[in-house]
């Protein structure tokens, strides 16, 4: 009898030790998603002290799939990759773009977001990228924006902030030239911006993004769920409508919709 407690035990520790995320999530009943709570229209914080955003509506998108509430955890962006592979967050949904470099380290889905990488400055100082050789520029603390800046403009002088709301502030008060990150990141922040009027987009991109959802590597159920639910909401109209709500034409972020999510 104790040899058969002992092998029901075994095989009970056995399962839960090879149960995966997604098991876990639903045992749970719980999607914990990491968003970026100061990159609107991403993700913004509400007078309620609530995030919302679009990332947030597609992360509320993969929580219905599952089948589970969704509980929203604000993480600043050089946190992302380390929050996903500690375990603290299920999954990034936080502006974070799709490269090889990064793929080594977390797994991410197909895109649901393409964008291009732009500077913010005032206006007709910087009409060139080749322009900005030897500025100050502004970026955000581990994203891609930061990796670009540095590899584009080795004789500048690229200064991280924990957020783009603080790179703007240092523009704002002319601490820094130009503030590097994705097109609609940057027309949200020119809009909360004093003295928007004196400031500009740049003509030009540096690159085109890919935005991803991101989970901890070997997590192919998780992903595969996660793949489909972002093919669901484009071929049921969703996503558009997700788009439309944060940067359609009445929007503070008007934004023109160019891509479509595919596999």
């Amino acid at each position: 009898m104790q040899r058969l407690l002992l092998a029901g035990l075994l095989s009970m520790i056995s399962v839960l030790a090879h149960a995966d995320l997604l098991d876990k999530i639903k045992a749970r009943g719980t999607l914990i998603a990491g968003v970026s709570a100061d990159v609107p229209p991403f993700g913004q914080r509400n007078k309620n002290q609530t995030v919302s955003g679009y990332d947030v509506d597609f992360a509320a998108a993969i929580a219905k799939k599952l089948g589970v509430k969704l509980l929203v955890q604000d993480v600043d962006p050089a946190e992302r990759i380390p929050s996903v592979k500690s375990g603290k967050v299920d999954v990034i949904v936080a502006a974070f773009t799709k490269t090889p470099e990064r793929e080594r380290e977390v797994a991410c889905s197909i895109g649901y977001f393409v964008a291009s990488q732009k500077a913010l400055s005032k206006k007709g100082r910087y009409p060139t990228s080749e322009s900005l050789s030897r500025a100050r520029i502004a970026v955000s603390k581990g994203t891609t924006g930061e990796d670009l800046s540095r590899k584009l403009y080795p004789k500048a002088n690229v200064v991280a902030y924990a957020d783009v709301s603080d790179a703007v502030k240092s523009l704002e008060q002319g601490a820094v030239d130009v503030v590097m990150d994705d097109e609609p990141t940057l027309a949200g922040a020119l809009n909360s911006m004093t003295a928007k009027s004196h400031y500009e987009l740049s003509s030009f991109s540096n690159a085109t993004e890919i935005l991803s959802v991101a989970v901890k590597l070997n997590e192919k159920r998780l992903l595969n769920l996660v793949n489909e639910t972002l093919l669901e909401t484009e071929k049921s109209g969703e996503a558009e409508l997700i788009f439309n709500r944060w940067f359609g034409p009445q929007t503070n972020t008007p934004f023109l919709r160019t891509f479509r999510i595919q596999g």
